[in-house]
């Protein structure tokens, strides 16, 4: 099964977040299927690969709550 959650990249202190279609058996910094857009919390900035996420959702991907809220935020969930 693939799920749709955040991948911790950036410095210490200064996170930044990838939004990844991974396997759920998958470690959180484990391989990812595909990169489909990040998550900066600092700024509030999302950027998203509207046409891939939406790939994934209909073959069945499921988004972890926290990816869930930041859909609903850009108005695609």
């Amino acid at each position: 099964m693939v799920k749709l959650r955040l991948k911790r990249c950036g410095r210490k202190q200064r996170a930044i977040y990838r939004i990844v279609a991974i396997d759920v058996r998958s470690r959180r910094e484990g391989k990812d299927l595909r990169k489909v857009g990040f998550y900066d919390p600092m700024k509030n900035k999302i950027c998203l690969n509207v046409p891939v996420i939406l790939y994934f959702l209909e073959k069945g991907a499921q988004p972890t709550g926290t990816v869930q809220n930041l859909l609903k935020r850009a108005e695609l969930f």
